[in-house]
């Protein structure tokens, strides 16, 4: 069966065509830049191109767009109504919407891609897989922030978690590696790249993620500022005269990492200016401290509201290149972490989980 994974930004689309029952990675591409001159007028035109791509007769890899069984689609945000990936109807759409409100940046593309998806492969059926699904399982003693009540029933306000797809493959490779079933382990796992969350993940449900209410909360990011005092934010846009967009893009596009080293938001460019001397090599140096303490600090916290720990996981970009921060971590935790626990290093694969997802959905609608 074939599945076509579709991830649309608000100026790109990427595309995995995947053999899901033969487990194999067909084609994989991006179309970038649309809406910008000499690329793609819009999301429409830019899946065009894509099945064009895939069907073209000299480099295509299939004859004809009725060869694909299915569309699988990332959606970042299905706040609190989807616990699980969907079969897209009508409904979800709305309900997609509804939840573009809380991720303006993600959804709308998203919504972008999957009109069009519909309008070109007619009939075909698209399925949507939520980043926030995977974190439904958390109660409201860890969900809920310490504001009025009156505000979550209002507008939402709650912790949501991300990257949950990411989360939810590399536990499940994981429990392959330790030999032993997903609901018999406790596990923490690390997504980190130029965005960073953990989650801890009691016998395959997630109990707690670092992100909250947007990706800006936990972890020190590449550009985005992590956990923070809220009062810090009041003071700022005081003493700056600062707008709420400005303060906005202050925390999410000019903080973590980058903010703290001056160098970058690529800690392969920050490692390489810690090797160097004077006052920008002490705040690289700075910067990869605190991005490891804070790790440490979340491992902490969270091997004991789960009551015990059986292995911490790292994945995507940071934790791939970086080996010897996985090895660091695992040396200065040992001291307080139970015997035998294990840090993994284990390359996240969210296309292949998207494909799966789609593939036993549409499997039991055919039944």
């Amino acid at each position: 069966m074939l599945i076509l994974v579709v991830n649309c930004g608000s100026s790109s689309a990427k595309y995995q065509l995947f053999d899901v029952t033969r487990h194999r990675l067909l084609a994989k591409g991006l179309v970038e830049r649309i809406g910008q001159p000499g690329s793609c007028g819009d999301h429409y035109e830019a899946i065009s191109l894509i099945i064009r791509a895939l069907t073209d007769p000299r480099e295509g890899v299939i004859s004809s767009a009725r060869e694909i069984n299915g569309v699988g689609h990332r959606v970042v945000h299905g706040g609190e109504e989807f616990k699980k990936s969907a079969l897209i109807t009508g409904k979800v759409i709305k309900s997609i919407e509804r939840c573009s409100e809380l991720a303006p940046l993600h959804n709308p593309p998203s919504l972008l891609g999957i009109e069009a998806c519909l309008k070109i492969l007619k009939g075909v059926p698209q399925v949507a897989v939520f980043d926030t699904s995977f974190h439904q399982t958390m109660q409201p003693v860890e969900f809920l922030y310490g504001l009025p009540f009156k505000y979550y029933r209002k507008y939402g306000i709650r912790r949501y978690g991300f990257h949950g797809t990411s989360h939810r493959y590399v536990a499940h490779e994981a429990a392959k590696v330790l030999g032993r079933p997903l609901k018999n382990l406790k596990l923490i796992t690390c997504h980190l790249g130029n965005g960073c969350s953990m989650t801890a993940v009691n016998r395959g449900k997630s109990f707690d993620t670092s992100m909250g209410f947007t990706p800006l909360e936990g972890l020190i990011m590449g550009t985005r500022s992590g956990d923070l005092d809220p009062a810090v934010v009041f003071y700022l846009m005081k003493k700056e005269r600062l707008t709420p967009g400005r303060i906005s893009d202050i925390l999410n596009k000019e903080s973590g990492l980058e903010g703290i080293s001056g160098v970058s938001n690529d800690m392969r460019d920050i490692i390489k200016g810690a090797r160097g001397k004077g006052p920008g090599s002490r705040r690289c140096k700075l910067a990869i401290e605190m991005f490891i303490y804070r790790i440490k600090k979340y491992i902490g916290a969270y091997m004991a509201a789960i009551g015990g720990l059986d292995a911490v996981i790292f994945t995507a970009g940071i934790s791939e290149n970086c080996p010897w921060l996985i090895s660091r971590i695992a040396r200065e935790m040992k001291p307080v972490v139970p015997k035998g626990v294990r840090f993994l290093g284990i390359p996240t694969n969210e296309e292949l989980l998207i494909a799966k997802d789609t593939y036993e959905i549409i499997k039991k609608r055919v039944r």
